[in-house]
């Protein structure tokens, strides 16, 4: 459980607490279904805004390109090396957002789910997920990260 003031930096401490640490730096791997793209359009923007570099799959980096987010082309698994899978097993990806949706798709994010969990990596397989990591992600690089005693939420509701 995560609490705070901000749903972003209650989403950040549970991740710390469950052992996931969000990245504050580095290069975000974005692969989304057709209907997603639209939605995970914002969570893009902010990392991006946030420094991050995005990396996607085909689909998803044209989608981004046509919004003015600069977005490096990966393969995916099924395409052959290099691929995705091989840039999180070389640490050059410090955070997954993947939501697939055919058979093919389903067989490469179960072999990316398991390289991310392997390395350490945050992977997020919904567009609140992504959402949620992003703002979690903005707050922490614009705020202090401090640690309060969960009476202390309640007494600052009291009057």
């Amino acid at each position: 459980m995560g609490i705070d003031v901000s749903f972003g930096l209650a989403f950040a401490k549970a991740q710390l607490g469950s052992g996931m640490r969000l990245p504050n730096s580095g290069k975000v791997f974005i692969s989304v279904r057709d209907e997603d793209k639209a939605a995970v359009t914002a969570a893009a923007e902010k990392l991006h805004r946030a420094g991050f570099q995005i990396v996607a799959t085909r689909g998803t980096a044209a989608h981004f390109a046509a919004r003015g987010i600069p977005a490096e082309i990966a393969n995916k698994v099924q395409e052959g090396s290099p691929h995705i899978a091989d840039q999180i097993k070389k640490g050059e990806i410090a955070m997954v957002i993947n939501t697939p949706t055919d058979a093919y798709s389903q067989a490469d994010s179960y072999y990316l789910r398991r390289c991310a969990l392997d390395y350490q990596v945050p992977y997020f397989t919904t567009v609140a997920g992504a959402d949620a990591a992003a703002e979690g992600i903005d707050f922490l690089k614009q705020n202090e990260f401090d640690v309060r005693a969960l009476q202390d939420y309640g007494a600052a509701s009291q009057p």
